[in-house]
């Protein structure tokens, strides 16, 4: 059908016409509403408070939630929200990784805030507009747009019956629809979902952005906890931000000769060293695929094991020789000279709605490989992207379905499930073709594929009282925390990396803390207080990304030369230094990098104690299955038999010859247990919270974060 058919038949449902205003050091100074129930839409003044005690980006999501729900709201409660704002650093162009949205809403999965960092135009356009943030609360009765145009100034809710749903096509006809020309095109960016987010509980958000060589819609993904289900469930179609004009001074920095100086400096960091180092710009994250393989931390066949004689087959290598395009330009923002963003161009499906249809897939990240690979046991790079696609346009988020379809695998060849049980699929690892059956059951919300869609925790459950599951099993196999299932690392040899995954706020999710290899490979914190600091400032110095409309990439996978011989080179403290500068530069604030801790640390807990208002967020909440810690089954230990028994003897004296193997495993798992327990108590002592893991009123003060609705929630758990 034609664009301009389906733009006549919108229904305009509320427009509201706005100053443009301007920008000044970082912010605009006021967030757009809208409330689709009652078609309301209205400018909110963003106060000192939310800048001095929240910055912005999911700091300002957060405070908006706070204000919208109570603790007894649900995710399909009309007061839930969706908030994305990208910060005040967000939108510079002299810096890489500067153009990120945070989104922010209550998880269907987990019954908690979640938070998003996702790449494309949307966050910074919707800045250049005019807005710090967009605050969505209420539920249409029919499918419908949000429109804002920051050259004209107006915002609309428009009813839209027509457009497809799915994120390919979707992002194509809007781009398409709302712009004047091909130029124009790259001044679009829009947010869509996709049909699976109307049937299971994983859907993604797609936040475009156009790029102007392969002349194709982009889709980059604010992928975890279900956000994307929220968004259909409120009947959007998509959002659609306008904005010409981009250019490296529009944020009115204070001081933007301190940000030139930081970015120049990185820039020629990334020219010379990246093709040594990582080698972003040449494959994007899927550079360790085979280093993840080689340290035994690639998970496979459901986390059982770190490594796989085929994972050669989907080496970064092999996607760099036959399908990732070379050579183009590949940030998802301008002046991003990591350049990450890679892409298959010209690919054909082979199945499902789109068959036949050659397509550009965004791809493949770390992830993908890793959980719609190796996780279930599928070796085949041309699965991985066809797969990576579908979650994609589907709006499925990759490494919730790579985990999922890993412990249905698992659940299959333990005889817990069956053909019968499963509608014909035959769910072995390896099985390529019933994985694609059952991502293409999401999307149509029919089969088994219904059921995988409301995730492990949700499974384990209905496994349990239909099927006479064992309950310890699946809990000790089902890699999800929180309700949010794991990120496709193998953590069991690394204790900081278990604490990495269990004490996050949103659940096992890498973007908090990433530790293995400190941990696990270079032994560079070996005892529990050196891990508890780890695990106290990672997190917070990478939760400040996400306050500010930054990516973390340009911050470690690229380090100076002289990184190696720096006081603390895991944290490249020269880079540190440079986000000091920058914020500074745009903010024209003073603060150094103990403040940028401080100012994470505030929001740190502040999103905690929103989990215990939630019901949520204490010890109980913060414990893992076994699987993420030590060998589970027989078979497992097996396979590392004499790494464990090594272990046995030498760390618990405990000598394992004429000892069963299940003997072995009970008596390691006890050690492991023990070891994680401990963990937590020396992060929360560093932390400044309860041994049942609640922050005190005394570390609330100590922070200024104080306030007296939080306080509040605090009494009544001390």
């Amino acid at each position: 059908m034609n664009v301009k058919d389906m733009q006549k038949a919108h229904n305009l449902l509320a427009e509201y016409k706005y100053e443009l205003g301007k920008l000044d050091k970082g912010y605009t100074n006021r967030t757009l509403y809208v409330n689709l129930s009652d078609q309301r839409i209205e400018s909110k003044q963003v106060t000192d408070l939310m800048k001095e005690k929240f910055i912005g980006g999911k700091g300002f999501g957060l405070w908006y939630l706070w204000n919208a729900v109570t603790s007894e709201t649900k995710w399909t409660d009309p007061e839930n929200e969706i908030i994305i704002s990208s910060g005040p650093i967000g939108g510079i162009t002299q810096y890489p990784g500067s153009g990120k949205s945070l989104v922010v809403t209550l998880s269907p999965l987990t019954g908690m805030p979640i938070d998003s960092n996702v790449g494309g135009y949307f966050g910074p356009l919707l800045k250049f507009s005019g807005w710090d943030a967009l605050e969505i609360q209420g539920k249409a009765e029919k499918d419908v747009i949000i429109y804002i145009d920051g050259n004209e100034g107006i915002a609309r809710i428009e009813e839209a019956p027509l457009e497809a749903v799915d994120g390919h096509v979707l992002g194509e006809q809007l781009t398409e629809m709302y712009a004047v020309s091909e130029e124009d095109k790259r001044n679009i960016s829009v947010v869509t979902s996709g049909t699976a987010a109307e049937h299971t509980l994983l859907g993604l958000l797609n936040f475009t952005f156009y790029d102007i060589r392969r002349k194709v819609a982009r889709l980059k993904q604010a992928g975890r906890g279900g956000i994307g289900t929220v968004f259909r469930d409120k009947r959007i179609k998509a959002l659609v931000v306008k904005f010409k004009g981009v250019k490296g001074d529009l944020n009115h920095p204070a001081d933007i000769s301190q940000i030139n100086k930081a970015g120049i400096k990185l820039h020629k960091e990334i020219s010379r060293l990246d093709h040594v180092q990582n080698r972003m710009r040449q494959i994007g994250t899927a550079n360790i695929i085979e280093i993840m393989d080689e340290y035994d931390l690639l998970p496979t066949h459901n986390y059982k094991y770190g490594s796989h004689p085929d994972t050669y087959k989907i080496a970064s290598d092999v996607f760099v020789k036959k399908y990732v395009t070379q050579g183009m330009a590949d940030g998802c923002w301008y002046g991003c000279s990591l350049s990450c963003a890679k892409a298959a161009d010209n690919f054909k499906l082979k199945t499902g709605p789109y068959k036949g249809h050659c397509v550009t897939i965004d791809g493949p990240e770390y992830e993908n490989a890793a959980g719609l690979g190796s996780n279930c046991g599928i070796f085949d790079p041309e699965y991985i992207l066809e797969a990576n696609f579908y979650c994609d346009t589907y709006a499925v988020d990759t490494i919730s379905f790579g985990t999922i379809t890993a412990f249905i695998m698992e659940c299959y060849e333990n005889g817990i499930l069956d053909k019968e049980k499963t509608g014909g699929l035959e769910l072995n690892f390896g099985n390529a073709d019933a994985a694609l059956e059952l991502l293409h059951q999401m999307s149509r919300g029919e089969g088994f594929g219904k059921i995988a869609g409301q995730g492990v925790r949700r499974m384990k459950k209905m496994f349990v009282e239909e099927y006479g599951a064992d309950p310890d099993f699946l809990q000790d196999i089902g890699m999800e925390q929180k309700g949010l299932e794991f990120s496709e690392y193998l953590p069991k040899e690394s204790l900081a990396q278990q604490g990495g995954y269990g004490l996050t706020n949103k659940g096992p999710q890498h973007d908090e803390a990433w530790l293995i290899f400190m941990d696990m490979v270079n032994n560079q914190i070996p005892t529990f207080e050196d891990k508890a600091e780890a695990l106290h400032y990672f997190p917070m110095f990478r939760t400040w990304f996400g306050l500010n409309g930054l990516c973390k990439l340009p911050w470690n996978d690229i380090a100076p030369e002289s990184n190696s011989s720096s006081d603390e080179p895991a944290k490249i403290p020269e880079h540190v230094q440079n986000y000091v500068d920058i914020f500074n530069g745009v903010t024209g604030k003073n603060i150094d990098k103990e403040e940028l801790i401080r100012q994470s640390e505030r929001v740190y807990n502040f999103q905690r104690i929103f989990n215990i208002r939630m019901g949520y967020g204490k010890r109980e909440h913060d414990r893992i299955p076994y699987r993420s810690a030590g060998p589970v089954t027989v078979e497992e230990y097996e396979s590392r038999k004499e790494r464990y028994d090594q272990q046995l003897k030498e760390v618990l004296d405990f000598d394992p010859k004429g000892k069963t193997t299940e003997e072995k495993v009970k008596e390691l798992r006890s050690y492991r247990e023990e070891q994680y327990e401990k963990l937590v108590d020396a992060v929360y002592l560093r932390r400044g919270w309860t041994m049942e893991g609640v922050p005190t009123v005394e570390k609330l003060k100590s922070l200024g974060m104080d306030l007296p609705e939080v306080v509040e929630v605090v009494s009544k758990h001390l």
